[in-house]
């Protein structure tokens, strides 16, 4: 066990802001296409947090073009550059799956002062 332990600890990221439910994230990722790498950028709300340690993912969702998009970011992972807090949301669930069913103000969060 403590060998696992000691691989993981390797592998974390050293700087992994504090993202808390409900907060509006500004999530950079590499992107690699063909030979050529670019930064692309997915802001949105965090839903979910999952899992814990090097497995820690958040999901994402925003709205596009009048579509909810989720994303799934491992926390951990390389293909990740920067995780920016835009504003942390005053919440008081785990999950908030139920903003899937909603659009426009009933979607919306109280910011946290």
């Amino acid at each position: 066990m403590d060998l696992i332990k000691e691989l993981n600890k390797e592998a974390l990221a050293k700087e992994v802001p504090q993202v808390d439910i409900g907060d509006t994230v500004r999530v950079h990722v590499k992107v690699k296409e063909g030979s050529r790498e670019r930064i692309q950028v997915f802001e949105g709300t965090v839903i979910a947090k999952k899992h814990g340690g090097i497995e820690e993912t958040i999901t994402v969702r925003r709205i596009s073009y009048g579509v909810g998009v989720e994303k799934v970011f491992p926390l951990h992972s390389p293909s990740i550059e920067t995780i920016q807090v835009v504003r942390s949301g005053a919440v008081r669930r785990a999950k908030l799956y139920y903003l899937r069913g909603r659009v426009g103000k009933s979607a919306k969060i109280k910011e946290k002062l």
